[in-house]
């Protein structure tokens, strides 16, 4: 029975990717469930759980939606595949999926570099197997794609990080990590990637990719170019409005303005969870109005269901304000 298991397995692969061009398993089950029948953000979805065992509840907040939602979308998204074989896809077909793929090696970074929910403050295996995901994807293309480049850099300047973003357990947000500590042998292949990109079309990855090597060339958090950072999420948002850029592009404009200026950017921006009421707590607090930043804080840590997160607020909340 095991043979017979196995030469059915062997049979499969073969039927799948008869050139052995795609022999990343993990690539090659994205690609299975990035298939037409499903819309781009249900594939990602899926690829997310199934492939990569992110959580429903951490998926769910991956698309801003309640896990009872997501599991609901999880479960007609398997169904729609049920009957597909399983035939990895080549030339044309291949290119039309490499977006999905893309999608999913983002969203799977996400995951690992700032968990929704559980005790970790950083799953660095989880974020490291997405960048790996991407250099593979980006071996298999037959030929260049800039935002695939641009999503690599991306994801290598964030990941160089990895080491200041924790200490001692917990978790240390950018302008207080020690920079000694940052992988410059992944920032500089990152850099290296972004310079033929710096003067092409703008598109998603390649704006996020631009910020945060803004960051990773900064010689402090001071000494930041804040205004060349407002001004790639101005452009990120003609592109992709979302609540999250415009909650990212609030805190950039807090750190080029003010925090007056921060805290009026945020006005209609809704968003679940607790990194909206994280965000004006620290604004507020920053404005002096003590009792505004604490109903904030105490609203954001009740939100947080990531326990090193959860702390952090709370040290925040408690050495800001008394």
């Amino acid at each position: 029975m095991e043979a017979e298991a196995s030469r059915s397995a062997e049979t499969a692969r073969t039927m799948a990717d008869p050139g052995g061009l795609l022999e990343d398993e993990r690539l090659r089950l994205v690609l299975l469930c990035a298939h037409p029948r499903l819309s781009r953000e249900a594939a990602a979805a899926l690829s997310l759980r199934l492939v990569l065992g992110v959580p429903t509840e951490d998926v769910a907040r991956l698309f801003l939606v309640s896990t009872p939602t997501m599991a609901a979308r999880l479960t007609r998204a398997r169904k729609r595949l049920a009957d597909v074989r399983p035939d990895v896809p080549t030339g044309e077909a291949l290119a039309e999926r490499v977006g999905v793929v893309a999608d999913v090696a983002y969203l799977a970074f996400t995951a690992g570099y700032a968990p929704g929910s559980g005790a970790d403050p950083l799953r660095a295996e989880l974020a490291g197997e997405a960048v790996r995901l991407v250099r593979v994807l980006r071996e298999v293309l037959p030929e260049p794609v800039a935002e695939v480049d641009a999503l690599l850099a991306l994801v290598l300047l964030q990941h160089s990080r990895r080491d200041a973003r924790v200490a001692d357990g917990r978790l240390v947000l950018l302008p207080e990590q020690d920079r000694s500590r940052w992988h410059l042998e992944e920032i500089g292949e990152a850099l290296a990637l972004l310079r033929p990109l710096v003067h092409a079309p703008p598109a998603p990855y390649l704006l996020q990719a631009l910020i945060a090597a803004e960051h990773a060339i900064a010689p402090s958090s001071e000494a930041t170019a804040w205004d060349r950072i407002v001004a790639r999420y101005d452009e990120l948002l003609v592109l992709r409005d979302s609540p999250v850029v415009r909650l990212n592009r609030a805190v950039a404009l807090a750190e080029a303005q003010g925090p007056a200026t921060g805290l009026a950017a945020l006005d209609g921006v809704a968003l679940p969870g607790h990194r909206l009421p994280a965000a004006r707590a620290e604004l507020l607090a920053r404005l002096g109005r003590t009792a505004e930043a604490r109903t904030a804080y105490d609203t954001a840590i009740a939100l947080c269901d990531n326990a090193a997160e959860a702390d952090h607020l709370r040290r925040r909340r408690d050495a800001g304000l008394g």
